[in-house]
C-alpha cells in the first residue's frame, strides 16, 4: 500500500500535470466553448479512456520493467524529470499559448465526439510519458508494484476528470475572463512552469527510492 506522503506528492503532480497546457486541455476548452458543455463532458469521456488504457499498458510494462532491469527507476527518473523541464519550458517560452485560446470546431455527433476525445488522448504524448516516467518515481520496489502502479494511475486519472470537468464547465468563462487581461494569461503561464520546473528538479535529485 502507499503512505499517506507518496499520494499526496503524486496528487500534487497530477494537479500540476492536469493544469499544464496541453492537447487534451486545449481540445476540451475549445469543444465546450464551440458545441457547449454536454459535446465537452462527452470529449471528456473519450479522454479518461485514454488514460485508461495507457494506465493499463503502463502498469503492466513497469512492473515486468523493474524487476528485470537493474538501472531501469534511475533511467525512467532522469526521464521524467527531463520531461518536466520540457514542459516547464513550454508554459514558460516566449509565445507560449494559454489552454483558453478558443480553436474554432465544428459541431460533431455524440460518437465523433467521444472518439475524437479518445484519439486526442491516446495521440497525447504527455500521457504516455506522464505514465511511463512518472509513476515509478512514487513505487516502493519492495511492495507490490502492480498494485500500487494502478492506484497512482487511478489517483492521477480522478483528478485530470474532476479538473478537467470543471474546465469544461467553466471554459467559456474563463476564457471571456483571460481574453481581456493578457497579464492574467501570462501569470497563469509563469505559475504553472515554475511549479513543473521545481517538480523537475525534485525528481532529478531524488535518489532515495532506489
Amino acid at each position: 500500500m502507499l503512505s499517506l506522503t507518496t499520494i499526496l506528492a503524486f496528487t500534487a503532480i497530477a494537479v500540476g500535470m492536469v493544469l499544464t497546457p496541453g492537447p487534451n486541455m486545449a481540445y476540451l476548452v475549445s469543444r465546450s466553448i464551440c458545441q457547449g458543455r454536454i459535446a465537452g463532458l462527452i470529449s471528456l469521456v473519450g479522454v479518461v479512456t485514454g488514460f485508461v488504457i495507457y494506465m493499463l499498458l503502463a502498469a503492466f510494462g513497469i512492473t515486468a520493467l523493474l524487476f528485470a532491469v537493474p538501472y531501469a527507476y534511475d533511467a525512467l527518473r532522469i526521464a521524467g524529470a527531463a520531461y518536466l523541464a520540457w514542459m516547464a519550458w513550454q508554459a514558460l517560452k516566449p509565445g507560449g499559448r494559454s489552454p483558453f485560446e478558443v480553436r474554432a470546431l465544428k459541431p460533431d455527433s455524440v460518437r465523433r465526439l467521444y472518439g475524437m476525445g479518445l484519439f486526442t488522448s491516446l495521440l497525447n504524448p504527455k500521457v504516455a510519458a506522464l505514465y511511463l516516467s512518472l509513476l515509478p518515481q512514487f513505487v516502493d520496489h519492495s511492495g507490490f508494484v502492480l498494485g500500487q502502479t494502478l492506484q497512482l494511475g487511478a489517483i492521477q486519472i480522478l483528478v485530470s476528470a474532476f479538473f478537467n470537468a470543471c474546465f469544461v464547465m467553466m471554459a467559456g468563462t474563463i476564457s471571456a475572463f483571460l481574453a481581456g487581461r493578457p497579464l492574467w494569461t501570462s501569470v497563469q503561464r509563469w505559475l504553472m512552469g515554475t511549479v513543473l520546473m521545481g517538480l523537475a528538479a525534485r525528481m532529478a535529485l531524488d535518489t532515495a527510492r532506489r
